[in-house]
């Protein structure tokens, strides 16, 4: 996507989960993302359970209830979109008992 190669987000194809981890690591940096990232296996098992491709964002209430799912990226990619669910949860509201 030249959006992407304009900003300086293409990579390689990882192949194996460390570059994987790495890839995800920089993306979050350049990002400034200060939320807590799950990178998926190399089996892209749950990227398959949850529909994520290309990416997106889900926050997880205990009991692995989903509390907020984000939209289809890249164009629906919006992390400041799961802040409020986040807030939600860190403060009590919408836990599971």
């Amino acid at each position: 996507m030249d959006s992407n190669r304009e900003e300086g987000f293409v990579f390689k194809q990882p192949r194996t989960l460390d570059e994987r981890v790495k890839a995800a690591s920089l993306l979050v940096g350049r990002l400034g993302l200060r939320l807590p990232l799950a990178v998926d296996g190399m089996d892209n098992a749950l990227e398959t359970a949850f529909a994520a491709r290309p990416e997106r964002i889900y926050v997880l209430a205990r009991g692995g209830r989903i509390a907020y799912k984000g939209g289809m990226g890249p164009f629906g990619f919006h992390p400041e979109e799961a802040e409020p669910a986040l807030a939600r949860l860190v403060a009590g509201v919408g836990h599971d008992p």
